[in-house]
């Protein structure tokens, strides 16, 4: 009676161990080194306002 039934033995029939988990993924850093703006100010050449001259189409 005891040859009939029993429980394998073999390390292959075992049930494997639980692996860990890896850690999370970190957070990327926050770029924190942001270029002042220049001293003497931004280039503005004199015809810039000529390429925004409204249309009368536009606002009629």
């Amino acid at each position: 009676m005891e040859d009939e039934c029993r429980t394998p033995r073999l390390l292959q029939n075992q049930i494997p161990a639980v692996f860990i988990c890896p850690p999370p993924p970190r957070k990327k850093p926050v770029p924190g080194n942001r270029r002042p703006p220049p001293k003497e100010g931004y280039f503005q050449p004199p015809d810039l306002d000529s390429f925004f001259v409204m249309r009368k189409e536009a606002y009629a």
